[in-house]
Formats: structure tokens, sequence, C-alpha cells
């Protein structure tokens, strides 16, 4: 059984955000031996794809090397380039079935563009710490299923060093699920980009994510907001590596533009 590793939302090797795809599977395997394979990988997540009676459609599962999530946009775009760029599905768009419900990724242009569901945040106070925790003052909190923190300037951003236990626990108090943080800033005059941004999910098993693209399903309609236009360029700003991606709001979904890189072939010995 082969796996792929991809770096998604990247235009290069050793940009974006690294996923592991596995070659796709006749039934589901058994889900404690896909956490011990994600664990052993040891990427943000490892997709695992189901074949149906249709060419173009799979079944798709998203693990980290502690949980299953719910909705990982990296992964998906990785998934999609594995099959049209590894396996040579010919389809223009193929389906996952997932947990968020069906989500699709098209060729487009040299990258490819994904259909996720809009995932809109809610103005909170700031909690009590959370400035602390990440080590820069917070000007908005927002939340959704995890803490939006805006911060000043991409500065900021870029300089942060966070305390990972306690924007955990205050994260999760604050909304009931898995204790993560986007800390976020409108980008700097002539970057190129809208906002810049980066994601500590130490409540899903990663200190900090490189490029998260289901987290730009919140970050998007936010920044739409504050800029006054559904078309976005946003940059993730992990130290060394960095990822792209353009997100387009159309009512209540979020076409996800961006590119992917195969960077390692591997055979499972299982």
């Amino acid at each position: 059984m082969r796996q792929w590793t991809v770096d998604a939302f990247a235009s290069q090797p050793f940009k974006g955000n690294p996923a592991c795809v596995v070659e796709p599977f006749d039934a589901w395997p058994d889900t404690a031996w896909m956490h011990a394979l994600a664990a052993e990988n040891n990427q943000a997540e490892t997709a695992f794809l189901l074949k149906t009676a249709e060419p173009g459609r799979f079944g798709l599962r998203w693990m980290t090397p502690t949980v299953e999530v719910q909705l990982c946009g990296h992964a998906t775009l990785a998934s999609g380039h594995v099959l049209f760029a590894e396996l040579g599905v010919a389809a223009e768009t193929v389906t996952f079935d997932t947990l968020s419900g069906p989500l699709t990724v098209a060729r487009a242009g040299e990258g490819y563009e994904m259909d996720f569901p809009v995932l809109k945040p809610h103005r909170i106070e700031t909690p009590a710490g959370l400035a602390e925790a990440i080590g820069a003052p917070v000007v908005e909190a927002w939340a959704a299923r995890f803490v939006v923190a805006v911060v000043d300037s991409e500065a900021t951003v870029r300089g942060l060093k966070p305390d990972l236990k306690a924007i955990e626990a205050i994260c999760a108090d604050e909304t009931g699920e898995r204790g993560n943080v986007l800390v976020t800033a409108l980008a700097d005059a002539g970057s190129g980009y809208d906002a810049v941004s980066r994601f500590f999910a130490p409540g899903s098993g990663i200190p900090e994510d490189p490029t998260t693209g289901s987290a730009h399903c919140t970050l998007a309609p936010l920044m739409a907001e504050k800029l006054g236009r559904n078309l976005l360029n946003f940059h993730q700003a992990y130290p060394g590596r960095g990822g792209d991606l353009q997100v387009e709001l159309i009512g209540d979904r979020a076409r996800l533009r961006g590119r992917a890189v195969t960077v390692v072939e591997g055979r499972l010995r299982l």
C-alpha cells in the first residue's frame, strides 16, 4: 500500500502544510489502526480515502497524531492532488464524503479549488488571560469552533511566542470545543495578501499548524466584513514555511484555492 506526503497550499517543496495521504481502501480499516498510522506519520493530518462505486467520489477521514477531526482543508487539498497527479483520476472534480458533508476539489489552472462550508464566527469578550497566553494584546476576540484573536499588526502575528498549555485551557473553556486559537491581523501594505495569521492547535495535538484551510472558512467572513469584499488572499506565517491561499465567499460556501506539491512517495509494509 502506498502513501504520499504532499505540501498543500504551496507552490514549491517545504512550504505550506504537509499532509500524508494513504492510497484508497476498499473498506475502512480499523479506526485504532488509522490513529496509530497517523501518530507514526506525525504530520498535522493523515488522510484516509475510501473507494466508492463512482470513480470520482471517495470517502475521506482525517486524523491528527491524537484525534480524528471534523474538517480539514490542507489534507483535503492534498487528497485531491494525489488522486489527480499521482493516481491519474480523469475527472475534473472529485467529491469527498466527510464528517462535514460532501466536499469537492476541482482542477483550477496550476492548482485546485475546494468548496467548503462557511463557519462564521461571533464576537466575544476577550477571554481572561488570552492576551498573556498568546503573548500580545488582543484588539478583538471572536469564536466559532476555535477562538480568533485579532491583534494590531502583521509583525505582532509573526513574533508570537505563545503559552500552548494556557491557550488550550482558555479556548476550550470559551468554545466548548478543543482548545485552539487563530491569531490574525491585516497584512502590511504591499505584501500581496490581505491578512496574515497563525493557528495554534494544542487541543488537537498540534502545537502550531503550518497552513489551515478549514480555519479560513471562519477567518474569511470576518475579514470580508472588515475589507468590504468577498475575494481575499491570505498568508499563514508559520515560521520557516508559510502558506498561501485565496478564498472567495459565495453565499454560505467558501471557495478555497491553492497549489500542492508531492514531496515523498512511500510504501507501507503493513
